[in-house]
């Protein structure tokens, strides 16, 4: 039990870490997966993930994410509204993914989550500076690189057993 009861964990953890680059990804992905045997939880049962019209809004949230970030306006991740719901994302989905094991373990998945997207979003940010100094690369580019990680992460990490 207590391997498993990790692996919950550690599933909450990485999806926070992942939030911290794309705050709406790994919801939508999840979103995406709800009908996987192997996330079986309570959390396929949420209007938001049992919905047709939450699933359309959470991926159109990541959708909207992927293209806003590119923007010069958009704010740094890091901020406290960013770093704020980041948090929240990140929790949320923490909460869910606490549901698929033997045991709930919802507080410890959002607490984790949560924890996860604020260590994500500060090592986001400083490796997509690094790389982008590194490289030359303009930002909007870096950032599509960063899209890509974060979108195969969630979902290798929402497959993984």
């Amino acid at each position: 039990m207590a391997k498993y009861t990790k692996h919950t964990g550690t599933k909450a953890l990485l999806l926070g870490i992942l939030t911290g680059g794309r705050s709406a990804t790994p919801l939508a992905l999840l979103a995406l997966n709800r009908d996987r045997r192997e996330l079986s939880g309570s959390w396929q049962d949420w209007p938001v993930f049992r919905t047709p019209l939450g699933r359309g809004l959470l991926v159109a949230g990541a959708v909207g994410e992927l293209i806003g970030d590119k923007l010069p306006m958009t704010p740094n991740r890091t901020a406290a509204t960013g770093l704020l719901g980041r948090a929240v994302s990140g929790a949320f989905v923490g909460l869910a993914i606490g549901t698929t094991g033997r045991r709930d373990r919802r507080v410890e998945g959002a607490v984790l989550g949560a924890v996860g997207a604020v260590i994500g979003s500060y090592v986001g940010f400083a490796a997509r500076k690094a790389v982008g100094g590194a490289t030359g690369l303009h930002d909007p580019l870096v950032a599509l690189a960063e899209d890509a990680a974060v979108i195969a992460g969630t979902q290798k990490v929402l497959t993984s057993r």
